[in-house]
């Protein structure tokens, strides 16, 4: 049997929640679930933009008519709106089987010292606590059943800090340790965590950092060949698509010519 044939029979009907789905790597994540069912899994897309999840709605129903899809305003720093969101599922969604921890941002580039408080709060309020709030929210579903996988969004700013980035490091340096402890506390489930670290990966995401100067944001690609939201997603899938027995617990992923947060060979 192929290894797609066996994904997809692994895959099938699984219920799968993917928070910060309305671009970059959580859209493609939706996407690449569904190519590997072959469309029959559950789709739970969640994000701040429901304009954004409509389109991608509209289009995965264009391509898999059968596809179950249900969209959902989610901001994960409004800790309030967590449960009541899981909660209010429909019924046919409420056996989670996959998280997605996706949502996060960075925000600014700038020295200690110099960093806007509310750029500070806007990262660990996303990255670090909605995070664990959304992984608390969802647990005790799996716990029931004692079954479930957990994928955390790592970066390799998680392992190795730069300058410039003090607050978005520590941010993805708490994911790590949170994503490690919860491991350990789950090992005698079947449970699994899986933490998947990207490098530089070309998105909407420097957009974002750098507060819509599209000049700015473009520079942190020119001269190189980075990651695509495609590439991440297809190592997530990959991740929960393995045997029971198999947890592809930590995943560190670089373009080819990465070997650190701030070695990037560039093309003259």
């Amino acid at each position: 049997m192929s290894q797609g044939r066996k994904a997809a029979e692994r895959l099938a009907g699984k219920t799968i929640f993917i928070t910060g789905a309305s671009a970059g790597i959580g859209q493609a994540t939706a996407l690449e679930y569904l190519e590997a069912s072959n469309g029959n899994v559950k789709l739970i897309l969640a994000a701040r933009r429901l304009d954004k999840l409509q389109e991608i709605e509209a289009q995965i129903l264009k391509d898999y008519p059968k596809a179950q899809v249900f969209i959902g305003t989610l901001d994960v720093t409004e800790t309030d709106t967590i449960q009541p969101f899981i909660d209010n599922l429909p019924q046919d969604f409420k056996d989670i089987d996959i998280l997605i921890n996706n949502a996060g941002k960075a925000l600014g580039s700038d020295t200690v010292g110099s960093i806007d408080t509310k750029d500070i709060a806007g990262m660990m309020d996303t990255n670090v606590l909605g995070l664990i709030n959304v992984t608390q929210a969802v647990l005790p579903i799996f716990k029931a059943k004692n079954a479930g996988d957990i994928v955390n969004l790592g970066s390799v700013a998680g392992r190795e800090a730069y300058p410039t980035g003090a607050i978005y490091c520590a941010t993805k340096h708490a994911v790590r340790a949170f994503t490690q402890s919860l491991r350990k506390e789950l090992v005698n489930t079947n449970i699994r965590v899986i933490e998947v670290a990207p490098g530089n990966v070309q998105t909407e995401f420097s957009l974002v950092r750098y507060k819509g100067d599209s000049d700015r944001a473009s520079k942190v690609y020119q001269g190189t060949e980075p990651l695509y939201a495609d590439d991440i997603a297809d190592l997530i899938v990959y991740s929960t698509s393995r045997k029971q027995n198999t947890v592809i617990a930590d995943v560190l992923v670089f373009a080819s010519n990465q070997a650190s947060p701030y070695h990037i060979y560039r093309q003259e």
